[in-house]
């Protein structure tokens, strides 16, 4: 596209279009880093007392209920760790075993965190350049309206003069 010709109104609705789109996969995508953050502080936070529990002399913890409530409870056998592993499925694990489960699934997360988050960055700049475009567009097209009617006011004034 040339700087001197003006933007049509197919490439201004176009160009809205793409920073629309952009707009909503790029929510889309935070979405899913929240999710993926989320995911990853609960591997954390279950490594975190499943390791507690390793350490405590009786097997006695706080269980959280919810609403800011905790209980202590005693864990009857706490090297058998029941674990989600997707899909509804459950295995029963031992501690240590569970624990390093949580620590490799965490590097995923935060490898698919990491590519999501460059695929974001990628859309983010998209949309910077998209939004530049737009920017020159109405420039110019207001210089041109402003141009357009700079001449028509001289035209004016050229009638003016031939009516003295």
């Amino acid at each position: 596209m040339a700087a001197s010709q003006p933007m049509d109104q197919r490439e201004f609705e176009t160009l809205q279009y793409y920073l629309k789109e952009y707009g909503q996969q790029a929510e889309v995508f935070a979405g899913q880093l929240e999710l993926m953050e989320n995911g990853r502080m609960e591997a954390l936070a279950a490594i975190e007392a499943l390791e507690s529990l390793v350490a405590s002399d009786d097997g006695t913890v706080l269980l959280q209920v919810g609403g800011g409530a905790s209980l202590r409870a005693k864990i009857l056998e706490p090297e058998k760790v029941l674990l989600n592993i997707g899909s509804d499925v459950i295995v029963e694990k031992t501690n240590s075993d569970a624990v390093s489960y949580l620590k490799d699934r965490i590097t995923e997360m935060e490898a698919s965190q990491k590519k999501v988050a460059e695929t974001l960055e990628k859309l983010k700049s998209q949309m910077n350049e998209i939004a530049k475009r737009l920017e020159q567009g109405y420039s110019q097209a207001e210089a041109a309206e402003s141009h357009a009617g700079h001449a028509h006011n001289h035209s004016h004034d050229d009638e003016e003069n031939d009516e003295e």
